[in-house]
């Protein structure tokens, strides 16, 4: 059945979603790409040191600042941002590669890149929330991953974030993962039987 809902474009479509750290973007977007074989999830390249949980070339391209900034200099990144001192970027040509043969491809990226993006590629933006920034640093907390100061730093940052809402086409608040999955599932669909495309 889900080959019948989307798979229906000879370029693939481009969608950005940004969300706080601890949203769960990460998690509804691996659930679209476990459904849908034609959607797949940009992988960043990031400056940050691996995290236990995390699998090199999987969850990140792991690269050093040198590397990075070469990559800038070329041209390579479609955006790029600074984020809590490390950077994090999207690969231009693994982008255009995917949606040429077909492949929607879901950039999982901060605002400040979002924004980078905005007006300069045809693009649908979507923003995930938590239902509050206290549920947030729960969330945050549980993970284990990081400091509390750490924590700290990405709540404020988080604020920012949310400041962004409007300038993106969809928002989704993720009280409830299936819910927040079908607001999702139901906005990539659409978007592909969109009239333009």
């Amino acid at each position: 059945m889900a080959l019948k809902l989307l798979n229906g474009l000879e370029k693939g479509l481009l969608f950005v979603i940004s969300a706080p750290a601890g949203t769960g973007k990460t998690t509804l977007v691996r659930m679209l790409t476990k459904e849908f074989s034609c959607v797949v999830e940009s992988i960043s390249c990031t400056t940050r040191p691996i995290r236990s949980n995390e699998v090199a070339d999987k969850d990140y391209h792991f690269l050093s600042l040198e590397t990075f900034q070469n990559k800038i200099k070329a041209g390579d990144f479609l955006e790029y941002a600074e984020v809590f001192g490390n950077y994090y970027g999207t690969s231009k040509e693994y982008v255009e590669k995917q949606r040429a043969s077909g492949k929607h491809v879901v950039l999982v990226i901060d605002t400040q890149g979002a924004m980078q993006l905005k007006g300069k590629i045809p693009a649908v933006f979507v923003f995930i929330s938590p239902p509050s920034l206290d549920e947030l640093k729960v969330r945050l907390m549980k993970r284990k991953t990081e400091s509390i100061e750490v924590i700290e730093e990405r709540l404020s940052w988080a604020k920012k974030e949310l400041e962004m809402v409007s300038s993106y086409d969809y928002h989704i608040v993720n009280d409830h993962l299936n819910m927040a999955y079908e607001i999702l599932r139901s906005i990539i669909i659409a978007e592909e039987h969109h009239v333009r495309n």
